[in-house]
């Protein structure tokens, strides 16, 4: 296969797996799509496609059953964080959550500006819309905040804090039960986000990671954390 396939084809194989992972169109046992329709829908071809496949084959998130069709495995290491599952369950107070934010999620802005694709930029964009949507509709923004993060991670092109990320879904989502609570807080969310975006959509890597900093500490004043910040 000529490089500029094999390029192409990987893309495509990390779209499929973003489509799983971050936007939960497939979980574990679901069927693709047929051949024809999912090359349609990715508006690339049929041999792109699979190789793509081949790839996610290659890597046990996808599986060809002859005669049946290509399915989602259910692969462990999807979701798995470095073996950091029972340092994720543990009871973290709220103030050691937002920490790790604080160390964590800056710079994940900051690379996500520098490396993402424009594709991986676009779904950060889509997500930060949909979940101020929500939050505007007074809906449950949980799994929208979630999947808004997991894209800025997955966009820095970096294994281990893609991994990490089980960590801080349960930062978030003990954020979003306590802010809800709180107006100025949402209202804090909608407009932090909307800088964050506006510096990724600029490929501004320091404004990005300076307004994802500001983001978790306005939260951390929200609930009384500032001491230390």
């Amino acid at each position: 296969m000529p490089e500029k396939e094999k390029i192409l084809a990987e893309s495509v194989a990390d779209d499929i797996l973003a489509m799983i992972t971050i936007d939960k169109k497939f979980k574990a046992g679901d069927k693709l799509p047929n051949e024809n329709d999912f090359a349609a829908e990715l508006k690339i071809s049929r041999t792109t496609l699979r190789e793509a496949i081949r790839i996610l084959v290659s890597y046990n998130v996808l599986e060809i059953k002859r005669g049946k069709g290509t399915f989602v495995t259910d692969n462990k290491e999807l979701n798995d964080n470095f073996s950091l599952g029972e340092l994720s369950n543990l009871n973290h107070n709220v103030k050691d959550l937002y920490e790790m934010r604080l160390i964590f999620e800056p710079e994940t802005a900051y690379y996500a500006a520098k490396r993402g694709t424009d594709k991986e930029i676009e779904r950060i964009l889509y997500y930060g819309k949909l979940e101020e949507e929500r939050i505007l509709n007074n809906e449950d923004r949980t799994d929208v905040e979630q999947s808004f993060h997991n894209s800025i991670a997955k966009a820095t092109h970096n294994e281990f804090m893609n991994r990490l990320m089980p960590i801080i879904y349960k930062a978030i989502y003990t954020g979003v039960i306590l802010s809800d609570e709180h107006p100025d807080m949402v209202k804090d969310t909608i407009n932090d986000h909307r800088m964050i975006m506006d510096f990724l959509a600029k490929r501004d890597a320091e404004g990005a990671k300076t307004a994802m900093r500001l983001h978790i500490i306005h939260a951390m004043r929200g609930f009384g954390l500032e001491d230390d910040v």
